[in-house]
């Protein structure tokens, strides 16, 4: 029996993060510069990236009501975030707090710890307060803040939602193990960014 690649939505995440971008870009209007612009930045710097797909891998491994919670807390805080830095509003430590972010989630990860869905909530929110300013503090100038924070948002979204993919893909095709082991190479990526 064949089956379509569109049946496996692991897959699909993953052409998706790579090709959607790509061919936004092939002949942009200028009303949709700035969506793009929102939607290439998050997938411009390894620590954006690292710390997306553990989101997902998280909200994942967790299961339950956090599937869905710890990703939408974490957006919906991204878009205070993402206004306070077009608005030039500060935040300080923000550098920090991003690779705090990529440490402590691959920890979480990787010792499969679980917290109360409010614990979890409040601690991927103040991360994405702090990924949520860095996208909207270099905003390209002459693009609206509107249509490129809707890029950045459905970037986030599909970076987490590559990470609950992979999740459910360790899990199906290999073992529990391996989504911990993709724990500590976030983590490793971390100390990489640290360096």
């Amino acid at each position: 029996m064949k089956h379509s690649i569109t049946q496996h939505p692991f897959i699909m995440a993953i052409f998706a993060i790579f090709f959607v971008p790509t061919l936004l870009q092939a002949h942009p209007t200028p009303h949709e510069v700035g969506f793009i612009a929102g939607l290439n930045h998050p997938f411009t710097g390894l620590d954006h990236i690292l710390a997306m797909i553990a989101i997902g891998l998280w909200a994942a491994q967790t299961g339950g009501r956090a599937l869905w919670l710890i990703p939408t807390a974490f957006v919906s805080t991204m878009i205070l975030g993402g206004s306070l830095g077009i608005a030039g509003i500060e935040i300080p430590r923000v550098e920090q707090g991003i690779l705090a972010s990529v440490l402590v989630l691959g920890l979480l990860i990787t010792t499969a710890t679980q917290l109360p869905l409010i614990g979890s909530s409040v601690l991927v929110s103040l991360f994405a307060l702090c990924h949520g300013f860095a996208h909207g503090s270099e905003i390209p100038t002459n693009v609206s803040g509107f249509t490129y924070m809707g890029g950045f948002v459905l970037a986030t979204a599909l970076l987490h939602g590559l990470g609950i993919g992979m999740a459910f893909g360790f899990r199906r095709m290999l073992s529990e193990s391996t989504l911990r082991w993709a724990g500590a190479a976030i983590v490793l990526g971390g100390l990489y960014l640290a360096s």
